[in-house]
């Protein structure tokens, strides 16, 4: 698929919406970034764009970031230090299965939807919202 076709079928305020609710639980920052760009490695390119994002900065480093490179086919989910001590390797392949299977079927919003819930669900148990909690990073999708 074209990148600009998967980008056009996105349905962008279902996904910023599901954004914000697992951060209304949550200490943890959630970012998609959807790239035009082909990486011959899509883990490698989504480490350097964490770091880009300034998702390493945040104050308990737990931030997670949805990278999707449709024009490579590919995609990656990484989370900062804190919370990938929390929940180790096999979370991550659990979440990208599930997300490999709805990429699949064509189900491109609700793969990313799903996986945002996942990863919500994980970083409320691990670190819940505190009442001095604020948003760190946007919640719009990036798109490169």
């Amino acid at each position: 698929m074209r990148p600009g076709k998967f980008i056009h079928q996105l349905r962008e305020a279902e996904i910023t919406e599901a954004i914000r609710a697992a951060e209304q639980r949550t200490s943890g920052e959630i970012r998609v970034l959807v790239t035009r760009r082909k990486p011959k490695d899509a883990l490698e390119a989504a480490k350097r764009a964490f770091v880009k994002l300034g998702m390493a900065r945040t104050r308990l480093r737990n931030a997670v970031l949805i990278y999707v490179a449709p024009r490579a086919q590919q995609f990656a989910v990484l989370g900062d230090q804190a919370i990938h001590a929390k929940c180790g390797h096999q979370f991550w392949e659990q979440v990208a299965q599930k997300m490999a299977a709805d990429f699949k079927a064509g189900r491109f919003t609700e793969g990313i939807v799903t996986a945002i819930q996942q990863v919500g669900e994980l970083l409320a148990a691990h670190f819940p919202r505190t009442p001095d909690d604020k948003n760190e990073l946007p919640d719009a999708i990036v798109k490169q």
